[in-house]
């Protein structure tokens, strides 16, 4: 056996290992994006703007847990610190996009005077 079918077959058994130790929590993952779909895709046009705001405001929990948890994270540890970072800033874009864009919404709908 050579050395690239020793490695091939290595990542096989580690990749199946990997899905068999967490098939529950990729069975809700996958029942979770399903139902996500669902509700999104049956909520009426005049209930997004709430949605979006209330998301928003547990995108904003959610990013404060975040910051938290990455000032735990020992200063030696640069790839949590990268990824952590990442996800607070990927948090922080998401949170001003929504309320952004809900901001024009709700302007959409205002009486002009």
């Amino acid at each position: 056996m050579g050395a690239s079918t020793f490695h091939q077959t290595t990542t096989t058994s580690l990749t199946m290992d990997f899905i068999n130790q967490h098939i529950q929590e990729i069975y809700f993952v996958l029942f979770c994006v399903f139902i996500g779909i669902e509700v999104i895709a049956n909520v009426p046009a005049i209930l997004h703007t709430p949605l979006m705001s209330g998301a928003n405001a547990i995108s904003g929990v959610i990013l404060v847990g975040a910051i938290i948890v990455m000032l735990r994270v020992p200063g030696d540890d640069y790839l949590n610190l990268t990824f952590g970072g990442i996800a607070v800033f990927l948090g922080t874009l998401n949170i001003s996009g929504g309320f952004f864009v809900t901001g024009r919404m709700l302007k959409m709908f205002s009486q002009k005077k």
